[in-house]
């Protein structure tokens, strides 16, 4: 979206009428959908390099697996969209691919971008969601195993898909909160829906839980296929990857880990 910088204009009543009603204008389009672009309304540059300015003052960081929607204005993933798919044009262009005469890939960079912003990376770009705790009242000390859990992410090497199922086990104290089982799998689907690599993603989860709930004792596996080594380099269909993650009584206590683990495989 582009806001005109209007020129300096002299100080008569019609000329300032005039202002107001350009800038009124200005500002009404701004927010329609026909005047999406990729530039930034302020400073007329790539909304994205608006986005990146504002994260680099905050002295944040930017990575493929990081949530920036702290730094994104409402309205502006719409223009982000667009400014992607303009990209994606140029790339598309560059793999020599006809996409004016060839109806199939007519339209691909737009669906390209929407995908990339909206779904699959939709987890770098959205707030965290909103994780409504509720007191332990009856002192539930219990071990909880929430999955298995279906998860869709993208290795942030190459872009290729990994799909899998990730398995969480609870050990809450008596002074732990307590959250809806549905609130697992949204918690777990934003933070895969980045650009990763799969130990990381299992241990910002982790954290984001321990933090969370405080319970006695965490534990994650993610049981996952890796497309960047089946339809990709080495390409073979059998290779898995897993890796989990223990945390307080998971670690210390091996007759509750087995149990987790046993549980687990059952399901």
């Amino acid at each position: 979206m582009i806001i005109k910088k209007t020129r300096a204009v002299n100080t008569t009543a019609s000329s300032s009428a005039k202002l107001v009603k350009a800038v009124k204008r200005a500002t009404k389009s701004s927010g329609t959908a026909t005047s999406r672009t990729s530039k930034h309304a302020d400073e007329g540059i790539p909304l994205s390099v608006a986005i990146r300015r504002r994260i680099q003052a905050q002295n944040a960081r930017f990575h493929a697996n990081d949530n920036i929607s702290a730094f994104i204005r409402p309205g502006e993933l719409e223009s982000l969209v667009d400014e992607v798919a303009q990209k994606m044009q140029a790339v598309l262009e560059s793999l020599v691919i006809d996409t004016e005469s060839d109806h199939n890939t007519k339209n691909t960079s737009q669906r390209v971008a929407k995908m990339f912003v909206k779904e699959v990376f939709n987890g770098r770009y959205t707030d965290q969601p909103v994780l409504t705790k509720f007191p332990n009242v009856s002192h539930l000390n219990e071990l909880m195993i929430i999955g298995p859990i279906t998860v869709r992410s993208a290795c942030s090497h190459h872009l290729c898909p990994i799909m899998g199922r990730v398995w969480i086990g609870v050990l809450p104290s008596k002074a732990s909160a307590l959250i809806g089982l549905s609130k697992y799998s949204r918690l777990t689907e934003w933070v895969m829906c980045r650009p990763q690599i799969q130990e990381e993603a299992v241990v910002e989860l982790a954290d984001m839980l321990e933090k969370k709930i405080k319970p006695i004792g965490l534990a994650i596996v993610m049981d996952a296929d890796h497309f960047c080594m089946q339809w990709r380099g080495v390409k073979d269909r059998d290779s898995k990857m897993v890796n989990s993650v223990m945390r307080g009584a998971f670690l210390k206590d091996v007759n509750l880990r087995r149990e987790f683990l046993a549980l687990m495989e059952r399901k």
